[in-house]
């Protein structure tokens, strides 16, 4: 990817919107990719099904991952990405809003960069959401840039 492109893993439209209104107020450009359950992200990830034929290096410089998604859940999700060469060491930051405490271990357990609870405020969201843009795409060197650079 010669851009630095945001895969946002969600399924619940409000948060969707409210999400990528927040990269916008953020003036964060990047691209949003969102994707609304897991079992379709596996499928974008790993070249299967109707993203067959999609570059497997072609990888997201960022991936926000909640963990209640239809078909497959965030934690599957993350297991699968950590267990691929291609994408075990993509950053993911679980976006989510569960409070319950063995969710956040069991993110890290299984290979989260990151762990935020959405917080229900727009203001507080924006704020998580432009500082989460600032580090991970501008100050944070992705391993993404570095398998472009290979290609």
């Amino acid at each position: 990817m010669n851009e630095k492109v945001i895969l946002l893993i969600e399924d619940n439209e409000d948060d969707i919107a409210l999400t990528l209104r927040a990269f916008e107020k953020s003036n964060v450009k990047n691209k949003v990719i969102s994707i609304e359950d897991g079992e379709q992200t596996l499928n974008y990830l790993f070249c299967r099904g109707k993203y067959e034929g999609r570059d497997p290096f072609d990888v997201p410089t960022l991936i926000l991952l909640d963990l209640k998604l239809p078909k497959v859940n965030g934690f599957e999700v993350l297991k699968a990405l950590r267990e691929n060469e291609n994408t075990k060491i993509l950053p993911v930051v679980i976006l989510t809003s569960s409070k319950e405490d063995q969710d956040i271990m069991n993110g890290y357990s299984l290979g989260a960069n990151s762990y935020i609870r959405k917080p229900v405020d727009f203001e507080k969201f924006f704020e998580a959401i432009q500082t989460l843009g600032l580090y991970w795409l501008l100050l944070n060197e992705s391993p993404a840039q570095i398998n472009h650079h290979e290609k």
